[in-house]
């Protein structure tokens, strides 16, 4: 019998898989991001990049900065900065208690996903907290545990 394989989800665009590696994810948020529109082009060609990028909360207002968002090969003129700062947009309750939180020593914002709902591009934002290397490694333990118990029923049956 073939391997079935996890399909990813047809508007999933993005996944920052090192985030759940480097970062204990403590709550997570859904927010819209103001693109224009080459950048929605290259996005739904699957042109960006989650990996280094963060979310910030400036002037009662949340920013997502350092994610790179490749130029619309097609867009030449209407092109802009690949890494330019691109607003979020949350409600005011939800960016007053992210600025609490990350107010915090040691808890930032970090993309997770980026995917389209009803034709609008989405990043999920979770509030982090970061990882020591202890951590990382009992985490890397842990998931080695499991994959071993699995291989053993898999095996049994």
């Amino acid at each position: 019998m073939a391997k079935k394989h996890r399909q990813k989800p047809d508007n999933l665009l993005a996944q920052n898989k090192k985030a759940g590696h480097d970062y204990n994810i403590l709550d997570t948020y859904e927010a819209g991001i103001a693109l224009t529109g080459t950048e929605i082009k290259s996005v739904r060609d699957g042109k960006l990049n989650l990996r280094d990028g963060f979310a910030r909360i400036r002037n009662n207002e949340a920013w997502l900065e350092n994610v790179h968002i490749s130029p619309y090969k097609e867009g030449n003129l209407f092109n802009v900065d690949p890494m330019r700062n691109r607003k979020l947009l949350l409600h005011k309750r939800e960016i007053r208690k992210l600025g609490q939180m990350t107010a915090r020593q040691g808890v930032t914002l970090v993309p997770l996903r980026m995917y389209l709902k009803h034709g609008y591009a989405k990043v999920l934002i979770g509030v982090a907290e970061g990882k020591h290397n202890y951590d990382k490694r009992e985490t890397l333990k842990r998931k080695d545990q499991e994959r071993e118990v699995q291989r053993a029923l898999k095996a049994r049956y």
